[in-house]
């Protein structure tokens, strides 16, 4: 075998532009596939990124009432409707893809939120204190909010920036009083998440996915709620799971334990639904997956052609060899041995071809990347696979010379001019 690989790159190097232009067929094919494939696996990450955001594998569960969630500022709560137990919550904290659960309470356009004559239109929420650790805020300036915050009912806020810059127009806000919902409450924090990310908006169904995340937000203790809105609320859940793929299981587990606890008339139409964003992204990246196969099978065509090309020139080799392979003949080599030798000369030239067709596909994915910011993200397997079936191609479509070399009478070869 390894004199056979060695012959196999001397005829190569012997005939270095014909070989070049053999393996260009498998050069071009191979390259195509790796950049195609390069692209569709960082166009997944990027449409992963996109949707899962910073990174906190954060799952929210809601309660919804028929298709929409239930916005208890625009309906009245319905009898049976109660707050989430310590128990209930415990349970959800015990399963297995769940790393940390956290209840909220949440007020979308916000208006009775004052500083002075500055408005705020945002969103009011109501924390406990795993929240910031399950969505992955840090205190930027100022505190957080403390066990004595939750245990006396303190009147106090934390906010992001964007809340900050419309309420404060600049201005240091920490030890400044708010007016919400017709209460004090004096800003102690400003926080921020610690991963933030650009989503993209293609469509009015990811604007309202994302509006409530990236708009101002102000936090208050989830204990001060009924102070600013006279009566309990039912909550939603917020869970950190374990890893990325685990988080369509959580948040289903979850809906499925706190849906056991409702209590409501089914004429209500309510239910705990999780935001599977995570299913959100396998769907789209089965779409640009279908699409982009489209182009992988139109790559390998050029596969095909280099394959001809192979077999085209391996029956010339063949040719030009005649006198050679009678002379092994008549010495006593045998079929099998002719056969090995042209063979993995084929393999040879296709498997070379493969290993500068991944090197071009490399290059190629970071010229499509740059120009056109589509990220990429190199498939070593696909690399593996590729420079395989390049190898592949060769003994496939060495075979028929291979067999030609080896059925040749020795008399006849010899005899050949």
């Amino acid at each position: 075998m390894l004199e056979n690989i060695s012959l196999a790159f001397q005829g190569v190097w012997s005939h270095k532009l014909r070989s070049f232009l053999t393996m260009l067929g498998i050069i071009i094919g191979i390259a195509s596939i790796i950049s195609i494939v390069s692209t569709i696996k960082g166009t997944n990450e990027q449409i992963k990124q996109n949707l899962i955001g910073s990174g906190t594998n954060a799952v929210k569960i809601q309660l919804y009432q028929g298709d929409s969630p239930f916005q208890v500022a625009y309906s009245t709560i319905p009898e049976g409707l109660n707050p989430i137990g310590e128990g209930t919550l415990a349970e959800i904290q015990a399963l297995d893809e769940v790393e940390a659960a956290s209840l909220y309470l949440q007020r979308e356009y916000a208006s009775s939120i004052f500083y002075k004559n500055s408005s705020f239109t945002g969103n009011l929420m109501g924390i406990d204190q795993n929240y910031f650790n399950v969505y992955g805020y840090y205190i930027q300036i100022g505190r957080g909010f403390t066990e004595a915050d939750y245990s006396s009912y303190n009147k106090v806020a934390i906010m992001n920036a964007s809340a900050a810059k419309t309420l404060f127009n600049g201005e240091n806000p920490i030890g400044k009083t708010l007016e919400v919902y017709g209460e004090p409450f004096t800003v102690i924090g400003i926080a921020e998440q610690s991963s933030e990310f650009e989503p993209v908006i293609n469509d009015i169904s990811d604007y309202f996915t994302y509006m409530t995340a990236g708009g101002g937000i102000v936090f208050i203790p989830s204990v001060d709620w009924s102070i600013i809105c006279r009566f309990d609320e039912p909550q939603n859940v917020v869970l950190k799971a374990t890893g990325t793929d685990a988080m369509t299981d959580a948040g289903k587990k979850t809906a499925d334990i706190l849906n056991n606890t409702l209590q409501v008339s089914s004429s209500y139409n309510m239910s705990y639904r999780s935001q599977d964003l995570l299913e959100q992204a396998k769907n789209l990246q089965e779409l640009s997956t279908s699409t982009n196969q489209q182009l992988i099978w139109i790559a390998s065509i050029s596969l095909l052609v280099g394959g001809i090309g192979v077999m085209n020139i391996m029956l010339v080799s063949v040719t030009e060899r005649t006198r050679e392979i009678g002379l092994k003949k008549a010495i006593g080599a045998r079929k099998k041995r002719i056969l090995g030798q042209f063979l993995t000369e084929a393999a040879v030239l296709t498997s070379l071809g493969g290993l500068l067709g991944v090197g071009g596909g490399i290059i190629m994915a970071e010229v499509v990347s740059g120009m056109s910011d589509v990220p990429v993200s190199i498939d070593v397997w696909a690399t593996i696979i590729a420079v395989g079936f390049s190898m592949l191609i060769g003994v496939i479509f060495g075979f028929i010379p291979a067999v030609k070399a080896a059925n040749l009478n020795p008399i006849d070869a010899l005899r050949r001019e």
